[in-house]
C-alpha cells in the first residue's frame, strides 16, 4: 500500500452513482492513488472534507465560451472561470463560433488559444456543415476533439444541417457519438410569421414549437439507426420527444439543461421577458414534468448547461432582435443540488447525470468517477449551505442569470482538478492549469 500521498482528502462522503460512502482519498501526480481510511499516511498536504459531500469533479458536456469571435459576451478565461467558481472541472465547448470551429486550422487555433488560459480541463467540438462531410471521420479523431456538433435548425451562428440528405451524409461519416442541436428547419421557416408577427418573447416557443423539435427528433432517430450512427440528443425539451428517446436507447441518449427543468411558461416570459429566450425554448408545465419523468426513469442521461451568454444589451434589444441564450455552466451545480433538497432527483442520480455519464457517453479517459487511476477532479459539496445566486458572484462576462437573487440550498465551496484546489469558498486559487482532455474511440 502507498504510504505517502501529495494530498489527502479526509473524511469526506464520497458520492458516485451506485454508493455513498465516508472515506479518504489519496491523490498522488493528479490521479486518485488510494480510496479508505489512510489517517496513518505521510501527506504533503490535508484537506478537511468532513462534513461535505464529495463528487466527481463535475462536466459541464454543452458550452458555448464565444471565442474566437464574439469576446465581448465570453472568452475561455471568464467561462472557466465561471465553471471553476460553479464546481466544474471539465467543460465541452461547442463550434459555432466566428468563424465556426469546422476545419483542422480552425481546431488548432482554438487548442493554442486555450492553452495556459482555461481554469478547468476542456475539449472542443467539431461543427458540421456541406463544406466538411468528407473529412469528418479525420476531424473528430482530432486530440482533444469531443465529437461532432450537428445543427438541424438554425440557432447562433452559421451551422446547419438542414435536410436529410445531408444529415445521411454526416450520420455516415464517421464512428463517434455525434451530438445533436434537433429542431426542424423546414417548419422553422414555415412558421416564421409567428415570430415576425410584432409580439414578444412569448411568441418564441409558439414558433419554435413541440412539433417543430419533434420532428427533428424523429428524423434523427431514424437516420441514425439506418446508418448505425450513436447520437447524441441535445437540451430535449418536450415531453413528447422523452416518450420517443425513451424508446431509442438502442442509438440515442439524451441531454436536458437545468433552465428546462426549472423554469416554465408563460411565467418565465412575464418575469424575465428576452432573458428567458433560448433554443430550443422554454415550455410550459406539461412539458416541464415529462422531462422530470426522464430524469427519474434514466431516459435522460446528462444535464449540460447550453452555456451561451449574450450581453444585457443584446437581450435589450426587443424580439424577435434579440439573440436566443442565457448563461448556466456556474448556475448548473447549484441549481441541480437545490432540486436534490427539494425531493426531485437523488445524489447518486445527480452524480450519474452530472460526471459519470458525460464521461461515458462522450469516452472522456480518466474523468468522470471517483476511482483509483482516475483524475483527482473533486467537487466539495456543503449539501446545507444556503446561498444566494448574486451578481457579485457571476464571472461571466455578460453579467446576468436567469437565477439571478435566487436562493438555493446546496453549495460548492471547492473545485480541485487534478489534486490541485483551483476554488475555495467562491475565491478561484492560483493561475489557471487547464488541459485538453483525451477521448476513447469507441
Amino acid at each position: 500500500m502507498i504510504t505517502a500521498f501529495d494530498v489527502v482528502l479526509r473524511g469526506g462522503t464520497l458520492v458516485t452513482n451506485s454508493a455513498i460512502d465516508i472515506s479518504d482519498i489519496g491523490i498522488s501526480e493528479g490521479r486518485i492513488t488510494a480510496i479508505g481510511n489512510l489517517s496513518s499516511v505521510n501527506t504533503n498536504e490535508k484537506i478537511d472534507a468532513r462534513g461535505l459531500h464529495v463528487f466527481p469533479g463535475i462536466i459541464d458536456s454543452q458550452v458555448h465560451f464565444r471565442e474566437p469571435g464574439d469576446e465581448h459576451k465570453e472568452d475561455m478565461e471568464s467561462g472557466s472561470k465561471a465553471a471553476v467558481l460553479g464546481g466544474v472541472t471539465t467543460v465541452f465547448e461547442m463550434p459555432n463560433t466566428t468563424p465556426p470551429t469546422t476545419t483542422v486550422e480552425s481546431f488548432t487555433e482554438k487548442l493554442s488559444r486555450a492553452d495556459g488560459r482555461y481554469y478547468c480541463d476542456y475539449g472542443f467540438f467539431v461543427g458540421a456543415c456541406k463544406e466538411n462531410i468528407v473529412n469528418l471521420p479525420m476531424l473528430e479523431r482530432l486530440s482533444g476533439c469531443v465529437g461532432v456538433k450537428i445543427f438541424m435548425g438554425s440557432s447562433t451562428g452559421t451551422l446547419l444541417i438542414p435536410d436529410d440528405n445531408m444529415l445521411k451524409d454526416v450520420l455516415s461519416s464517421g464512428r463517434r457519438r455525434a451530438a445533436v442541436h434537433a429542431e426542424d428547419e423546414d417548419r422553422l421557416n414555415e412558421r416564421l410569421p409567428i415570430r415576425n408577427s410584432g409580439g414578444g418573447p412569448e411568441l418564441h416557443p409558439q414558433w419554435r414549437d413541440v412539433k417543430t423539435s419533434l420532428l427533428a427528433t424523429e428524423r434523427l432517430i431514424r437516420l441514425a439507426r439506418t446508418h448505425r450512427r450513436p447520437v447524441h440528443v441535445l437540451h430535449v425539451t418536450t415531453a413528447d420527444e422523452i416518450n420517443l428517446l425513451r424508446k431509442s436507447r438502442d442509438v440515442a441518449t439524451v441531454e436536458c439543461t437545468p433552465q428546462h427543468l426549472t423554469l416554465v411558461a408563460p411565467d418565465c416570459y412575464d418575469q424575465l421577458g428576452t432573458y428567458a429566450q433560448m433554443n430550443p425554448p422554454i415550455r410550459d408545465e406539461k412539458h416541464r414534468q415529462g422531462l422530470w419523468r426522464g430524469i427519474l426513469d434514466g431516459t435522460v442521461d446528462v444535464i449540460g448547461s447550453d452555456h451561451a451568454p449574450h450581453t444585457r444589451a443584446e437581450k435589450d434589444m426587443g424580439y424577435p432582435n434579440s439573440p436566443s441564450g442565457m448563461p448556466g455552466v456556474q448556475t448548473l451545480l447549484p441549481i441541480m443540488l437545490d432540486h436534490v433538497n427539494a425531493g426531485r432527483l437523488s445524489l447518486k442520480r445527480l452524480v450519474e447525470l452530472t460526471s459519470t455519464g458525460p464521461a461515458r457517453i462522450y469516452g472522456a479517459a480518466l474523468k468522470g468517477e471517483i476511482k483509483v487511476g482516475y483524475d483527482a477532479d473533486l467537487t466539495l459539496v456543503d449539501l446545507g449551505l444556503k446561498h444566494t445566486i448574486s451578481k457579485n458572484w457571476l464571472a461571466s462576462k455578460c453579467g446576468w442569470s436567469p437565477f439571478l437573487d435566487k436562493t438555493v440550498k446546496g453549495w460548492p465551496v471547492a473545485t480541485i482538478l487534478r489534486g490541485e484546489t483551483i476554488m475555495r469558498d467562491d475565491e478561484i486559487i492560483g493561475d489557471p492549469i487547464g488541459k485538453a482532455v483525451t477521448f476513447q474511440d469507441p
